[in-house]
């Protein structure tokens, strides 16, 4: 399993596992038998609906194949960055520096997922193309693929076309301790934020934060915590005498209530 250091804004590298080959592998399959399972049942409903209608099933058909098209995009976007078979195998998909991906960078993903290519082949394959034609998009779909696994097989982050165009990044998830479980949490309409001068930092800055208090958490590194905590206190010009793993927290948990504010 290898392991990349990130360099954040408070110039702390920070760690992430990038998961093994088989890991990604086994998350494809399992997303491949979802979405089989979904087309087998979407064909039997849509045979059913042709017997017993005489109409042109072509805008139903659309309809119905929607969600293998998006199932992608949808699921990384809701499930942060994850679909069912990246939860199952605990990888997740993240940007270069740690934090959430945005959604600009999933969509930038989802352009150029795999099943694109497949669409393009079975568009090819159904309109009865022969010759060269033919033979130029099997080719094409065939050097994609053989591209995109020597890349995630050579490459030090393990990226992919898409990762290395939307600047993201596979790592290996803690299901034991995960970053939502401390920082991402409901905050009451009631809460009165500590330390408002988080806003001034940027959304890579709380990335930045976000990353180096999961990191120092999972290796129970509090001179990477306390480093962090005092960069962040000199840059916003603040005096507090809480741990440096609570100063982190409360941070994230200020920013959480302002930036919905």
């Amino acid at each position: 399993m290898g392991v990349i250091k990130v360099p954040t804004t408070f110039n702390i590298d920070v760690e992430f596992e990038i998961p093994e080959f088989y890991r990604r592998l086994f998350a494809l399959l399992i997303d491949i038998i979802i979405l089989f399972f979904y087309s087998k049942i979407a064909i039997q409903i849509l045979s059913s609906i042709h017997e017993e209608n005489d109409f042109d099933m072509w805008g139903i058909s659309e309809l119905i194949f929607l969600p293998v098209l998006i199932y992608h995009v949808v699921l990384e976007i809701t499930m942060n960055g994850q679909s069912f078979g990246k939860r199952i195998m605990s990888i997740r998909v993240v940007n270069e520096n740690g934090g959430r991906a945005s959604v600009s960078q999933f969509l930038i993903r989802w352009f150029l997922r795999d099943i694109w290519f497949f669409i393009l082949l079975l568009i090819g394959m159904q309109s009865g193309m022969r010759g060269a034609a033919s033979v130029f998009i099997v080719l094409s779909v065939i050097a994609f693929f053989i591209t995109d696994i020597i890349l995630v097989a050579a490459s030090k982050k393990g990226q992919r076309i898409g990762d290395l165009l939307a600047h993201t990044i596979l790592i290996k998830t803690n299901a034991r301790a995960s970053i939502e479980d401390t920082v991402f949490q409901e905050v009451a309409d009631t809460y009165h934020p500590t330390f408002p001068q988080i806003m001034q930092l940027s959304d890579k800055d709380i990335n930045a934060i976000k990353s180096i208090l999961e990191a120092a958490r999972k290796k129970g590194d509090f001179n990477m915590a306390e480093a962090a905590s005092n960069k962040i206190k000199t840059h916003l010009r603040i005096d507090s005498h809480m741990s440096p793993f609570e100063f982190l927290e409360m941070l994230l948990k200020d920013y959480n209530y302002l930036s919905t504010k």
